[in-house]
């Protein structure tokens, strides 16, 4: 009898599992890139193109009179990591939507005519989000740089530019893979944008700043340093950048001039137990809300650490790591008021015949700061612009708010500095949120604002 019950207990155990995988979890098996029943469906289903609102094709299936396809990228290099490729396995929204592409929903009469000639059926068309004329001009403006950029909208969380450098031609893929999976110090596969984990500099005091405001919410005003270059705590010291000496400052200043020495001051001040929720909650040691595949930025400070690593972490660097779409997240919900948008690439899905199958809608993804605490943050971010180490952007026909970042590390005995900048324009009303990286840059002044600067050129002046 009691075995007979086991067996009973683990049947419904069993049926009850196979329930909720096809009924809660269907849609992302269904979808998941690594589901090769997805690829069966390729000897039925010509595999749908992936086009820009405005018609732009990135991608499409070119079908010679014998029957031969072959998967062409129009823009070759500029699109290479966010559409990705669908040859030597798949990468980029190619993966990401994999399904919709073999998936065909086209009229019943264009199936039984495409049965009775013995062709395959078209698959649906992929709508994406990505702006053709942005996407060109973060391409341009990374230049020979490696390093990423990306450019989205706060208030939808739609990607409009996504670029990764060193990067490749998609349509030789197949030709080039030997040499590329061989050069591990180009990674010319790897989408920095998504999976490069960098050390953030002081793009990063955007979240030691958060976690100030929190402590001394009724005071922060109060704050005031005396930077004389450098603070020291044991044997540890932080200098400012270059050895600067910013002299008294509030904490708008120091926000603005990036005063390493108030910063590290700050973070032995703050609560740690409090600073890494505060980190946490933005999305640090846990996965990001996005379809394409990324890493999973760090962020390990802890109650038990040394002075060293509360002062070093504190100005963006220690053991932190972060991609640069993370920093663009972070720096959305500072423009959308303190909501996080979902970010998305696909705008719908269409059949061969135009009709939309599916669309996506803008979702919110949290509250990640009330409206009070953005505000503020907003204000500092500007004042970086108006006076501070982003002064170039403050030379435009726009408003803008941002933060740089002059990220140091040391790999296998080599040192350098990545210039970083996060910011957006129309600082009132936000547009656009960008976040680039230039590895070996040097400081954010120096190579990632003006980076930035030519990308919202090309957004407000064409």
């Amino acid at each position: 009898m009691i075995v007979t019950y086991v067996f009973g207990f683990l049947f419904l155990m069993l049926a009850g599992y196979l329930i909720y995988l096809n009924t809660v979890r269907r849609e992302e098996i269904n979808t998941n890139a690594y589901n090769t029943k997805q690829d069966m469906r390729s000897d039925t289903v010509v595999r749908g193109a992936i086009v820009t609102e405005d018609g732009t094709v990135l991608a499409s299936t070119n079908v010679d009179s014998e029957g031969n396809e072959t998967r062409y990228y129009p823009y070759e290099n500029v699109f290479a990591h966010v559409v990705g490729y669908a040859t030597n396995g798949k990468s980029g929204l190619e993966a990401a939507a994999n399904n919709d592409l073999l998936t065909s929903h086209s009229s019943l009469l264009n199936q039984i005519q495409s049965e009775q000639k013995q062709e395959k059926v078209q698959g649906d068309t992929v709508v994406v989000t990505l702006d053709p004329k942005l996407q060109q001009a973060a391409y341009s403006a990374l230049g020979s740089y490696k390093g990423a950029v990306v450019v989205m909208e706060p208030d939808s969380g739609k990607m409009l530019a996504m670029v990764s450098k060193p990067d490749f031609n998609p349509n030789t893929i197949s030709e080039d893979w030997e040499s590329m999976v061989s050069d591990s110090s180009g990674s010319s596969l790897l989408n920095r944008a998504t999976q490069g984990l960098y050390p953030p500099g002081s793009t990063f005091k955007i979240l030691t700043t958060l976690a100030y405001l929190r402590e001394h919410n009724n005071n922060y005003q109060d704050f005031t340093f005396d930077c004389t270059g450098s603070i020291s705590q044991e044997d540890v010291t932080i200098t400012c950048y270059n050895g600067n000496v910013h002299g008294s400052e509030d904490l708008k200043s120091a926000f603005a001039h990036s005063c390493n020495t108030a910063f590290a001051h700050i973070g032995l001040d703050l609560n740690l137990e409090e600073f890494k929720k505060v980190a946490e909650k933005f999305l640090f040691n846990t996965k990001l809300p996005t379809e394409l595949q990324h890493s999973g930025s760090v962020f390990k400070l802890n109650k038990d650490s040394s002075y060293g690593e509360v002062m070093t972490t504190s100005i963006g660097q220690g053991d932190t790591l972060v991609t640069p779409l993370h920093m663009a997240l972070i720096t959305s919900s500072v423009a959308n008021g303190g909501i996080l948008m979902k970010p998305y690439y696909i705008d719908h899905i269409e059949n061969a015949e135009g009709e939309v199958v599916s669309k996506n809608k803008p979702s919110m993804y949290g509250q990640m700061m009330t409206a009070e605490e953005a505000e503020i943050l907003t204000e500092f971010m500007k004042e970086t612009v108006n006076s501070g180490t982003a002064v170039e952007l403050s030379y435009s026909g726009y408003s803008a708010a941002g933060k740089t970042g002059s990220a140091e590390y040391e790999s296998n005995g080599v040192t350098g500095t990545h210039s970083w900048f996060v910011g957006f324009s129309d600082a009132e009303n936000p547009d656009i949120v960008i976040a680039v990286i230039a590895e070996d840059g040097g400081t954010g002044s120096q190579t990632a604002v003006p980076i930035a600067r030519a990308i919202l050129d090309a957004y407000y002046y064409g």
